[in-house]
């Protein structure tokens, strides 16, 4: 979930995926380690998250601007834009509470966060469509598990409720289904359920270690971050592929290869036009 201790120097690259030829263009790069890029709805902005900050910067490249949240200084690689771009919820890792990952929500220019979620550690991963809830991860009582909880706070509610580990919960833009990763079956896989955690089933079934399942805004497609068969969790540093397969099922295709992992894809990074998607690699130095 959060960004891991590097013990060595590296090289970030903000890169952008065109899915109409193939190709992968570099936006930003820098010798610091940064993650997890969004793209805002309409269509001008990325955002990522560097040494527990929020940063913008234009599509076509240029230089990152921090973004003032005020006590927010310890934000992770969970963080997600609202559907009509105004607001941006963040996993700030709260001095109140332990330095656990609670979810807040400010607005996409800066300002003072307000606090969503009162247990931690909670993971942000998805914004429903609507614009009324958000999907997140939290560890309760020694297990990760898919909640959602309004956007104005409240009671969280538990969708799933087992004993394997479950993550990066994420909405399809109709509403219909939450995506999300689980190694219920054995190794980590890509299932989807209802918006009200009914009727989950296994997407992907082959040797892959499989996170971070991302719909399209035309539902379309997912995308999705594998690592080879038998890596543990979603490590840094690691030979890794980004893939992409229907949103019905099916075979997976094989986008790119690239050096990453955690932080490369960790939350929702498409296009609004669903052509192009977001990510960041990296280079050890």
């Amino acid at each position: 979930m959060h960004a891991q201790q590097l013990t060595h120097s590296i090289t970030s690259y903000l890169e952008v995926f065109n899915l109409d030829n193939n190709t992968r263009r570099v936006v930003y790069t820098d010798d610091s380690h940064f993650e997890a890029p969004n793209w805002s709805p309409d269509g001008e902005t990325l955002y990522f998250n560097s040494n527990g900050h929020i940063y913008r910067i234009p599509v076509g490249g240029g230089q990152p601007v921090k973004i003032d949240m005020a006590f927010a200084t310890r934000n992770n690689n969970d963080h997600v834009l609202s559907p009509d771009g105004k607001q941006m919820a963040i996993s700030h890792h709260s001095a109140g509470h332990n330095g656990n990952s609670i979810i807040y929500i400010v607005d996409v220019e800066g300002g003072t966060p307000r606090q969503i979620t009162d247990n931690g550690p909670s993971y942000l991963h998805g914004w429903s469509p609507d614009g009324k809830e958000l999907a997140f991860i939290g560890l309760r009582n020694g297990d990760y598990n898919v909640f959602v909880i309004s956007v104005y706070g409240g009671k969280e509610k538990q969708l799933t409720h087992t004993r394997f580990h479950e993550d990066g919960s994420d909405y399809t833009m109709c509403g219909k289904y939450i995506w999300f990763n689980s190694d219920r079956s054995g190794n980590m896989q890509l299932w989807r359920m209802g918006r009200d955690g009914s009727n989950p089933e296994q997407m992907t079934y082959d040797d892959w270690v499989d996170w971070f399942p991302h719909p399209s805004p035309d539902g379309k497609w997912i995308v999705f971050l594998s690592y080879e068969p038998g890596t543990e969790g979603h490590p840094a540093n690691k030979n890794v592929v980004l893939r992409i397969m229907s949103a019905e099922g099916g075979e997976p295709k094989v986008l790119t290869e690239l050096f990453g992992g955690q932080g490369t894809i960790n939350v929702p990074s498409w296009s609004p036009c669903s052509r192009k998607f977001a990510f960041v690699s990296y280079r050890l130095r």
